[in-house]
């Protein structure tokens, strides 16, 4: 489907589709969701622009993604989607910039375009142009970006408190090593990409950084798309930190997995040792040789028991001792 934006009043509200043959004069956005090829061939015509197929959209080379035609701009950006869920997941969006009047083609629902729809309809200038449409999407798509990381850091180091709490904290209770490491994988899956949005954003803001010198933008708007590129370079550089973050917090919660591994077989280890002396003991009268004369004494048995007692006593306390326990 596709919507049409025009301005009324103080607020943009969607216009009529249905039967729509001629667009309408004041129409600043059009809003295409998941479109046919029908409703393709539709906003082509009302809009004299050509529309990119959801191929199109995938491809990654920049040449793909950001060029100019017919005196329109195309600007191919991935966005994020789902990022409150277990499933997070990257969209391409391509945004159509001619005629001070913006297209944008999207086959899912990143949260930015419900927010700034709904701002946009609570109120706005009546001279709203389609770049002021971009550059409230953009925005809308950084600070979203910008919440995602923030809200993801947090969790990270909730994480790392969990791996290094105190010993007499985690003592009584098994941890769950195995949520952790899912946790980790969930947190460094999200953060990569947020970065490989927030990568492709800086480059849609380097493009329309490069184009505007022809075109008569407001110094508002200027300063504006120079804000949001240092925003994007800021959470790119945060992105990363905590993308090390969390590779260290992975090592970490491994090397307390061996930690937990090697004491274990530590203690089978010590006690192995432990019984082997009266494992001995308890062998060498167990051969039923007759030339055997502790067989034959009353205090043979208890003595025996003594002797297993000490045998393996004496080990413990030299591990105790040593400090190997």
């Amino acid at each position: 489907m596709f919507s049409v934006f025009v301005p009324s009043e103080s607020s943009l509200k969607k216009a009529v589709i249905e039967d729509l043959t001629v667009l309408p004069e004041n129409a600043v956005w059009i809003d295409l969701v998941n479109p046919s090829a029908a409703e393709d061939k539709a906003v082509e015509r009302l809009a004299g622009i050509a529309i990119p197929t959801r191929e199109d959209m995938q491809e990654i080379e920049i040449s793909s993604r950001l060029y100019i035609e017919n005196g329109a701009r195309y600007m191919t950006a991935t966005l994020m989607c789902h990022s409150d869920t277990d499933m997070p997941r990257t969209t391409a969006v391509t945004f159509i910039l001619g005629d001070h009047r913006l297209v944008t083609v999207r086959y899912d629902l990143p949260k930015p375009f419900a927010l700034v729809e709904a701002k946009l309809g609570r109120s706005c200038t009546p001279s709203i142009t389609g770049e002021m449409v971009l550059m409230e999407l953009l925005d809308a798509v950084i600070d979203r970006c910008a919440d995602i990381l923030e809200r993801c850091g947090a969790e990270i180091d909730q994480v790392s408190h969990d791996i290094f709490e105190p010993e007499s904290e985690r003592h009584g209770h098994a941890k769950q090593y195995s949520q952790i490491l899912i946790s980790i994988g969930r947190k460094g899956d999200l953060t990569s990409k947020v970065r490989e949005s927030l990568v492709s954003i800086g480059r849609v803001a380097a493009f329309l950084s490069a184009v505007v010198e022809g075109v008569k933008w407001s110094k508002d708007m200027r300063e504006q798309l120079k804000t949001m590129q240092r925003d994007v370079v800021s959470l790119t550089d945060h992105a990363s930190y905590l993308s090390n973050k969390i590779t260290f917090v992975l090592d970490a919660m491994l090397g307390v997995v061996n930690l937990e591994q090697n004491n274990i077989i530590k203690l089978f280890s010590v006690m192995a040792v432990v019984l082997m002396p009266p494992t001995l003991i308890a062998s060498i009268y167990g051969m039923n040789f007759k030339a055997m004369p502790e067989l034959e004494w009353v205090h043979g048995y208890p003595m025996a028991l003594v002797m297993m007692l000490i045998a393996a006593i004496v080990p413990y306390w030299i591990f105790k001792w040593k400090k190997w326990l």
